[in-house]
């Protein structure tokens, strides 16, 4: 008897490819220089994040992590950073219900230390010492958006 050799077709694979990272925005505003430069630095700092997507093409997305800090010394703004960092990104074989992690957790996961780094450029080059901004757990800044929308969703009902 001989025996068949028949390939099976190979399941498709997943995977998320970065075509580009690039900054899509920056501002940088020291609104009381020269004058907050004479005082004693012990900032309060509040660090805001945001993330954005589109859709380009076929399985191709444009996401944008905005980051905005805004530093404070007593009531006066030091300064306020924000950039919004974005990377073009192709994922094959996932379905529609996969993406929204993967837009919402796993892209900005990937932007995050571009966009630190930035900001940690343009606080220096602003003449104030060096910010380094700590990680972020994406995924359970995820979890927590999903789960207010289904609390907005019940509350709607």
């Amino acid at each position: 008897m001989a025996e068949e050799n028949q390939e099976q077709p190979a399941p498709e694979s997943k995977g998320v490819n970065v075509q580009k990272i690039y900054l899509k925005d920056v501002s940088l505003e020291v609104p009381g220089a020269p004058l907050v430069f004479q005082n004693e630095w012990n900032p309060d700092a509040d660090v805001q994040l945001g993330t954005a997507s589109k859709k380009l093409g076929d399985g191709v997305f444009e996401v944008v992590l905005t980051v905005t800090v805004t530093t404070k010394l007593k009531d006066q703004t030091a300064f306020l950073v924000e950039v919004k960092q974005a990377g073009v990104f192709s994922m094959q074989g996932f379905g529609e219900q996969e993406y929204g992690p993967l837009l919402g957790s796993f892209c900005p996961g990937v932007l995050f230390p571009y966009a630190r780094e930035a900001i940690s450029d343009l606080v220096g080059k602003a003449g104030f010492p060096q910010l380094l901004l700590q990680p972020v757990n994406f995924d359970a800044l995820y979890a927590q958006h999903v789960q207010q929308q289904a609390q907005a969703a019940e509350k709607a009902h």
